[in-house]
């Protein structure tokens, strides 16, 4: 019974770290070691963004933004900036005020490149694919 519970504990452990989307294990474009598995867009959305912006890409109003049919994803760069450094006061999004706190994405230029691509080809937008050359190319500008 103790090997059971013991078995049972560390599954539970080992879910919850991983379902948490501890970003540690993400390594920056200028980080050092071995190369990151490729995570789809769809997980990195999962774990690092619907927190705030739903699972739906709907947001929260007067706080964090929508991503569906979003007129503020018609500008590419500045969205790949504001992935990679945040952001705080406020932003209008389709005409309505929101006025919450992005912290940067610790995420390296691939997994910048696939969740926005996620993005930009769900929640009713206009389906423009970003490629980890654009998101290194911003990352250089900031």
């Amino acid at each position: 019974m103790k090997k059971i519970s013991l078995l049972v504990l560390v599954t539970i452990t080992l879910f919850s770290l991983y379902s948490c989307g501890d970003s540690t294990q993400n390594e920056t474009e200028n980080g050092a070691g071995a190369k990151q598995a490729v995570v789809s867009g769809k997980d990195i959305y999962m774990r690092n963004c619907a927190s705030c912006h739903l699972g739906n890409g709907e947001g929260i109003p007067n706080t964090y933004p929508p991503l569906a049919k979003s007129d503020y994803l018609t500008d590419k760069e500045r969205a790949i900036g504001q992935v990679i450094k945040g952001r705080t006061g406020e932003i209008v999004v389709n005409g309505k005020k929101y006025n919450g706190i992005m912290p940067p994405q610790q995420l390296n230029d691939d997994e910048i490149a696939s969740v926005l691509s996620f993005v930009y080809s769900n929640f009713g937008n206009a389906g423009n694919a970003i490629t980890a050359d654009e998101v290194k190319g911003v990352r250089a500008k900031l």
